[in-house]
């Protein structure tokens, strides 16, 4: 169980992954874009996750570099996501925009590269060419976001190497009880994208309940609640407050009676689109 901010899991290629990061989706390009990475990194987070249809490459690369500058640490310290679009995805193609986004993030080389939508026909093409991006040593680790069990299954068909990660939607409302399973029994490493269900569960009478017992916010009790699940995840935040706030969560252990209320919510939920059902 991770116990600080910088803790990390190791993925089944021996590279570690920090537990909690950044996640910058739907943050405009800008000031408060770089600021948020910057303050991130500031305040002990090791990992920002980012991805070319955010748009947003460019900013985040500018706060990655005032970060480093402001903590003094090195590029090294530091874990980086970004992920290839729909569109992009084909084995040249792929490879085009893993260098498009390595120029804008300003860096020479990413710790994880997604698939970011499993699109019929066109990711396993893909895939090849983040294997071979992944052979010639230019990214740290690959994996794939947004895959069900059988894209999954339908992957390692042809895969000779297997996905680390699935970063998916994951949250209280949506617990992916057979997926988390399968991606365990595969050793591929589960993440979590908008954990907090892009602020929907902020008034849960149960949550509410909850956090008043642990004297902590929602937020810090379903990032603890991925913790103790395994799963990695990828809050997002703007303001220094909650930035600082969703990264104060190992100072206190949700009961067994507590992590299955919480699981009790499950609805099968998704505020985003199904990867089973997406035209984009």
């Amino acid at each position: 169980m991770p116990k600080h901010l910088q803790d990390t899991t190791t993925l089944y290629n021996g590279v570690k992954m920090p537990w909690v990061g950044l996640g910058v989706f739907k943050v405009e390009e800008g000031q408060e874009l770089e600021e948020a990475v910057k303050t991130a990194i500031k305040h002990g987070y090791r990992s920002i996750d980012t991805a070319a249809i955010y748009n947003n490459e460019e900013g985040v690369g500018r706060g990655i570099r005032a970060g480093l500058q402001e903590a003094g640490i090195t590029r090294e310290d530091l874990f980086v996501t970004s992920k290839v679009w729909n569109a992009d995805l084909g084995y040249e193609s792929t490879l085009e925009a893993y260098e498009t986004s390595l120029k804008k993030l300003g860096l020479e080389y990413l710790d994880l590269y997604l698939i970011h939508w499993p699109v019929e026909g066109k990711f396993k093409e893909a895939w090849r060419a983040l294997e071979t991006l992944y052979k010639k040593g230019l990214v740290k680790a690959i994996g794939v976001s947004n895959f069900h069990v059988h894209h999954l299954e339908e992957l390692l068909k042809d895969a000779e190497i297997k996905p680390m990660v699935n970063q998916v939607e994951f949250h209280p409302r949506l617990s992916q009880d057979e997926l988390r399973a399968y991606c365990k029994e595969q050793g591929i490493q589960f993440e979590a994208w908008s954990p907090l269900m892009q602020g929907q569960l902020l008034d849960n009478p149960v949550l509410k309940g909850i956090a008043e017992k642990y004297e902590k916010s929602i937020a810090q009790v379903i990032i603890r609640w991925d913790l103790q699940n395994g799963v990695v995840t990828i809050p997002k935040s703007t303001k220094e407050h909650r930035i600082v706030e969703n990264a104060s969560v190992f100072d206190f252990e949700l009961s067994k009676e507590d992590m299955e209320m919480i699981h009790a919510l499950n609805q099968n939920h998704r505020v985003g689109p199904d990867p089973d059902n997406f035209d984009f």
